[in-house]
């Protein structure tokens, strides 16, 4: 982040670097152009990557390798390669007279629940900033997004009284009482199916929810007095995250911890949010998702199955579209590249907003 800041602090941003509470990651929020709070187009990617344990790199993940007009390296397509051409057109938005600012928004920890997103929009409503459009860079192959589901990701654990498998009915068992939860959310992935709305263009139409791992236990022999669950859930709109979040409550509260604590007092179910970050919600009027389609010629917009930090950007107020070079197909995984034709297609693009946001243009 130094170093973004540094190279856009050298054409005459106005920098903002924001850490996290180690100190060791943070937010950029850096403006080019007039010095108001309203008005101004924010151009957003997230500085963090993916792991590369256990995948099999044919090229040094951490170092860029062209070869045969791709550019190979660990986040090249998420979402580095539209980091690098904001940089690279940042020189000529600083040379003009711009008629509104343009923001950039690099963020730290979105693989991991949009942490810094969230931190960075909260600072931003503080200060009372009121950005009108964003552009998230995710890659979609320079297609226009104009919503994907939402995502909320949760750890659930359950702790209950340990003791000799020959006597269940003495212990409280934790793995037991996991998997009573989990089928409680499969009846509830159940119901979210007819909840979805009538002109849903997701695919599939309906909120989904998913259960990533189970643990619980230590050996055959053992009642488990420990275990956890973690699940997911994938939103077409907020009020279905809100039903999932309701109905668990209830049956932990007035099911679950009634028959534990029946047995041990001290039972207990508690649940951690890793994330919950909202979807992006397609508008019938979107200025961001009209301004990119005469920028690139497109004739529509699509939605699309994979998480951003967009629908924050639209809690805040903003229009908002996800375009950037590259194709998702190829984030995280080994070897990923973006290529040059992409990278192309970006940089005529900003060449292209850059005119359009030039105050006599």
């Amino acid at each position: 982040m130094v170093y973004l800041a540094n190279r856009l602090s050298d054409l005459g941003a106005r920098i903002e670097l924001v850490h996290d509470d180690s100190g060791h990651k943070a937010n950029l929020f850096a403006t080019i152009g007039p010095d108001r709070p309203e008005g101004g187009l924010v151009l957003s990617g997230h500085s963090d990557v993916v792991p590369v344990e256990d995948q099999d790199w044919t090229t040094d993940p951490f170092a860029l390798t062209e070869r045969h007009g791709l550019l190979y390296g660990r986040g090249a397509c998420d979402m580095k390669g539209f980091i690098a051409c904001t940089l690279a057109a940042a020189p000529a938005l600083a040379a003009r007279d711009l008629s509104r600012p343009v923001h950039f928004a690099f963020t730290y920890d979105e693989e991991v629940g949009c942490l810094g997103g969230q931190a960075l929009v909260a600072a931003l409503e503080d200060r009372g900033i009121r950005p009108s459009m964003a552009v998230i860079g995710e890659p979609t192959e320079m297609r226009i997004i104009e919503g994907h589901k939402g995502c909320c990701e949760y750890t659930t654990h359950f702790h209950g009284l340990e003791g000799h498998g020959s006597a269940p009915e003495a212990g409280v068992n934790a793995a037991e009482y996991a998997v009573r939860y989990v089928a409680r959310l499969m009846e509830l992935r159940e119901a979210l199916k007819p909840r979805a709305p009538a002109n849903s263009r997701f695919d599939p139409p309906w909120s989904t929810l998913n259960i990533g791992r189970v643990h619980g236990g230590v050996a055959h022999n053992v009642i488990a007095g420990k275990a956890e669950v973690e699940w997911e859930m994938r939103p077409v709109h907020r009020a279905d995250a809100e039903f999932v979040k309701t109905q668990i409550e209830a049956y932990v509260t007035d099911t679950l911890l009634p028959a534990m604590r029946a047995v041990h007092p001290g039972a207990a179910i508690t649940t951690d949010v890793i994330g919950e970050v909202d979807g992006l919600e397609p508008m019938d009027e979107n200025a961001a998702r009209d301004l990119i389609a005469a920028l690139t010629g497109a004739n529509g917009a699509d939605v699309v199955a994979f998480g951003t930090e967009a629908g924050l950007f639209q809690k805040l107020g903003a229009s908002v579209v996800v375009c950037g070079p590259g194709s998702i197909s190829q984030a995280h995984k080994p070897d990923e590249y973006v290529s040059l034709s992409q990278m192309q297609s970006c940089l005529d693009m900003l060449d292209g907003l850059t005119e359009k946001l030039t105050a006599h243009g």
